[in-house]
């Protein structure tokens, strides 16, 4: 199927889409240094600009619209948050592009932490919209670790069909619920960054460890997925990153994204609090190619 895709950052998602089958035709996105990966790793296709400047008639037409709207101002890990958050009505130009361009699915992706916000009222309110759009919707929070990845990150997908094509959409089972894949294994296969080696982006942050139990300064267990990958902070600097499993330094960006499930080969644009940035606000490829199998090929 033709797809577009909003928000589309590096292309977590879109890789999957494309495992899958399916065809991007279209992506936006606003973050300079993540379209420019996106252009290496993914594809020409990708608009840099403000969405809200571009109209739905410079869309092209397609069978799905999929995006992770940004989600800094819904997130559980952000203690100033509320539906007073600019950022929160980033996904009001998805729901433009949902209602202009009618394609015949979406898939929006988000933080667990969107479905408490302010009681529940902001997730009812945007369900609401949806189905209002003339799509029949259902949620389901799911864990990354239980399709492969190795990783534990638990987001909401929204499901939605549009409604004359009296179908149903069910979310991906899980692959790997009883056999999770470990970090240690994950990451087994690279080298000391000090080592010879030939890997793009196989660079580390020299902040030093912290073991309080906080995010990004928790022991990581080798025999586990690793925690939640993170985009906190920004490209210039302060970026939140797990520890390596042997916690003895900071993941390098090669082994975060290893960590995301991206392809070993996949590079990444920018200087590397930039990539540390880019790879926690994906999705991880080997989640969204579940999400993505669900579709039918036409």
């Amino acid at each position: 199927m033709k797809v577009v895709s909003l928000f589309s950052g590096v292309g977590g998602l879109d890789l999957g889409f494309i495992r899958a089958g399916h065809e991007i035709i279209w992506a936006n996105d606003l973050f300079e240094d993540a379209v420019k990966t996106y252009r290496r790793n993914v594809g020409n296709h990708i608009v840099f600009k403000d969405i809200t400047e571009i109209p739905s008639s410079d869309i092209p037409n397609h069978d799905i619209l999929i995006g992770g709207f940004p989600c800094q101002g819904f997130s559980v890990a952000n203690t100033k948050r509320g539906g007073h958050d600019e950022r929160n009505q980033l996904y009001l130009e998805f729901l433009r592009v949902l209602k202009d361009k009618q394609p015949k699915y979406f898939v929006a992706e988000n933080v667990k932490g969107i479905m408490s916000l302010e009681k529940g009222r902001v997730f009812d309110m945007i369900i609401e919209d949806f189905t209002s759009a003339g799509y029949n919707v259902n949620h389901k929070v799911l864990n990354a670790a239980d399709y492969g990845v190795p990783q534990r990150r638990e987001r909401v997908i929204i499901l939605g069909v549009r409604q004359d094509l009296h179908t149903t959409l069910e979310h991906p089972l899980p692959t790997h619920s009883d056999r999770w894949v470990s970090i240690g294994n994950a990451l087994s296969h690279i080298p000391e960054p000090e080592e010879s080696h030939n890997l793009h982006n196989h660079i580390y942050s020299k902040f030093k460890l912290k073991f309080n139990g906080y995010l990004g300064n928790r022991a990581v267990d080798p025999n586990k997925p690793a925690p939640t990958v993170t985009a906190r902070g920004d490209e210039k600097g302060g970026v939140v990153v797990l520890h390596h499993p042997n916690n003895h330094r900071r993941m390098s960006a090669r082994e975060l994204a290893t960590t995301q499930s991206f392809p070993v080969d996949f590079v990444f644009e920018g200087n590397n609090s930039s990539v540390y940035r880019q790879i926690g606000n994906a999705v991880p490829p080997l989640l969204a190619h579940a999400i993505a199998s669900i579709f039918p090929k036409e």
